[in-house]
C-alpha cells in the first residue's frame, strides 16, 4: 500500500501574528502593560444599593460570609505614578483594594476620587520608578462605524481582549440614580470583570471606559467618554 508522503518544510517562516492584517496584535501588547486587575473585599454597609445595581452593571462574585464579598474589576494606568481609571461601582465601599499588574506583582491601592452619581473613581498605587501608561484620546472625535478595542479581566483573568465597532454615541443614560452624559455604545463584548477597563482606538488611545451592559442583551455594550472624564481628573494628577 502506498502512503502519500507529507512534506514538512524547515524554511523559516513569520508567524502569523506578525502578518500586516493582524493589525489588533501591535496594539494590545502595546496597550496591556498599563492594563490592571482589580480586585476588593467590599464591606456591605448598603447592600440594597449593590442589589439594584446588579441589574445593569456587571455582576460581582459574593463569597461565603454575609459581611464581606469579593470583587473584580479592570482598570488603567493613565500617570506613571500610579494612578489608575476606574469605575466606582468596582470599588464601591471597598474596604480593601488590591491591583495586580501585568508583571504578576500586586499592590495595595488607595482611593485618591470617586463621583458615585457619574460612577467614576481615582485610585493610586505606589511605584518607585514611572509606570506604563495608556494615552487618553478623545471620543469627541470618534466616530460611529470606527473599530475599536475593550482590553479586561473577566473573573480576575488576565487582559482579555474583545473588537467590534462604535455602534452609537453621545448618548446620555440615567441608571438607579447614576448618570452618564455622555455614552459609547460597541458591539465589541464587555464581559463581567471588564468594567472599568478601557476602550481603544486603532492608535492604541483610550476614548472610553467600558461601564455596563444590560443583562439579556448580547453584543450591547456600554462605555463613558474618555472626554466626559477628563475634567474630573485632570487636577488630580501631579
Amino acid at each position: 500500500m502506498k502512503y502519500r508522503k507529507t512534506i514538512f518544510t524547515n524554511q523559516t517562516r513569520q508567524p502569523s501574528y506578525l502578518h500586516p492584517a493582524n493589525f489588533f496584535v501591535p496594539i494590545v501588547e502595546k496597550a496591556k502593560p498599563a492594563i490592571v486587575s482589580i480586585t476588593t473585599d467590599d464591606q456591605l454597609n448598603n447592600p440594597s444599593v449593590r442589589d439594584i445595581l446588579h441589574q445593569f452593571f456587571f455582576p460581582t462574585f459574593p463569597s461565603q460570609e454575609r459581611e464581606v464579598r469579593h470583587s473584580f474589576g479592570t482598570g488603567f494606568i493613565i500617570h506613571p505614578a500610579g494612578y489608575i481609571l476606574t469605575s466606582e461601582h468596582v470599588i464601591h465601599n471597598a474596604k480593601n483594594i488590591e491591583v495586580s499588574l501585568i508583571d504578576g506583582k500586586n499592590k495595595h491601592a488607595k482611593l485618591i476620587w470617586s463621583d458615585v452619581k457619574r460612577d467614576l473613581a481615582l485610585i493610586q498605587i505606589s511605584t518607585r520608578a514611572a509606570l506604563p501608561i495608556l494615552p487618553l484620546g478623545s471620543s469627541q472625535e470618534a466616530q460611529v462605524g470606527e473599530l475599536v478595542i475593550s482590553i479586561g479581566n473577566p473573573l480576575g483573568l488576565e487582559n482579555t481582549v474583545t473588537t467590534g465597532v462604535i455602534s452609537a454615541k453621545n448618548r446620555p443614560v440615567q441608571i438607579s440614580g447614576k448618570i452618564y452624559e455622555d455614552i459609547i455604545q460597541t458591539d465589541a463584548a464587555i464581559n463581567p470583570g471588564n468594567s472599568g477597563g478601557p476602550l481603544i482606538n486603532m492608535n492604541g488611545e483610550a476614548i472610553g471606559m467600558n461601564a455596563f451592559i444590560i443583562r439579556d442583551n448580547h453584543g450591547l455594550g456600554f462605555a463613558i467618554g474618555i472626554d466626559s472624564i477628563k475634567p474630573f481628573i485632570n487636577k488630580l494628577l501631579h
